[in-house]
């Protein structure tokens, strides 16, 4: 991404969580960011382009990340492990980005609601399918109901953004780990916890 795109982005997101979306103009955005609007326009054809653009940058790293997993591991539990990991860091990495998307997220075009959509959808089956297979494979009790627990995980991890403080007492790694111990807690067959590599996993 080039240095201005950034700086663009970064602003707008300063403003629109000060002033909300519709309280901000592309002047103002343009004018604090110490660009032209030729430059504006140059990377985004819009502003609600450039909305569309700060939402989707969290929901594309949690599903590259996921399907990283999906590639990298060959177990269930270690693939959920590496997704709750990649999950809870993100309100680190983004979290002015997810604080607008909350805000914000009503004044999506239909357009680029749909596309923003297709991915979220696309990042829960992903945890639904890592939890029947866990099943399936004699990790994960039998009598879970895939997506109850899927849904569970993501409003659980989601929550995240109304709390979390990089100033907090503890750091975004430890609060994954926490993550993580909880769920794999909640998921794992007696049998399952007793396995070295997961082991690790639990606290």
């Amino acid at each position: 991404m080039s240095q201005l795109k950034d700086k663009i982005i970064s602003t707008a997101l300063q403003l629109f969580e000060t002033h909300g979306y519709h309280g901000v103009t592309v002047n103002q955005i343009v004018e604090k960011s110490e660009t032209s609007k030729g430059g504006f326009y140059h990377h985004f054809k819009s502003k609600d382009e450039l909305l569309y653009m700060i939402h989707d940058y969290f929901i594309s790293y949690v599903l590259e990340k996921a399907n990283e997993a999906i590639q990298i591991y060959t177990t269930p539990t270690e693939r959920l492990q590496a997704i709750i990991q990649s999950f809870v860091r993100v309100f680190d990495l983004y979290k002015p980005h997810i604080s607008v998307f909350y805000q914000e997220s009503i004044y999506l075009k239909p357009e680029y609601e749909e596309i923003i959509k297709k991915k979220r959808d696309d990042y829960r089956d992903i945890i639904f399918q890592v939890i029947e297979e866990g099943i399936e494979a004699g990790e994960f009790r039998q009598n879970l109901s895939v997506k109850i627990t899927g849904m569970a995980i993501l409003g659980m991890v989601n929550w995240t953004y109304k709390w979390y403080q990089a100033d907090g007492e503890k750091t975004i790694e430890e609060i994954a780990e926490i993550f993580t111990d909880l769920i794999l807690n909640s998921l794992l067959t007696e049998e399952a916890k007793e396995t070295p590599e997961y082991l690790s996993f639990l606290l």
